[in-house]
């Protein structure tokens, strides 16, 4: 996974929904760990979209990758 840090991005389900209905993500991050019911969510949000849609091993592993102290549960990147 590149680092996100310098990327223009939204962290978080919330935000990441937001844009996902404006369509304007170009990548979304989602954490294998995350709860079900919000990936379920997103994808369900993305279907039919160009969405490139890659999944990381943990939360922490998607926050450290952000630049963050804490878990993330979704990332996504915008265009």
């Amino acid at each position: 996974m590149s680092n996100l840090k310098d990327r223009n991005k939204v962290i978080g389900t919330k935000q990441a929904k937001r844009f996902l209905i404006k369509d304007e993500v170009e990548i979304l991050y989602i954490a294998e760990d995350a709860d079900k019911n919000i990936v379920d969510d997103l994808l369900k949000e993305s279907n039919g979209k160009s969405v490139e849609i890659i999944f990381i091993k943990s939360m922490r592993e998607l926050g450290e990758a952000c630049g963050i102290d804490v878990k993330a549960a979704t990332v996504a990147i915008l265009k």
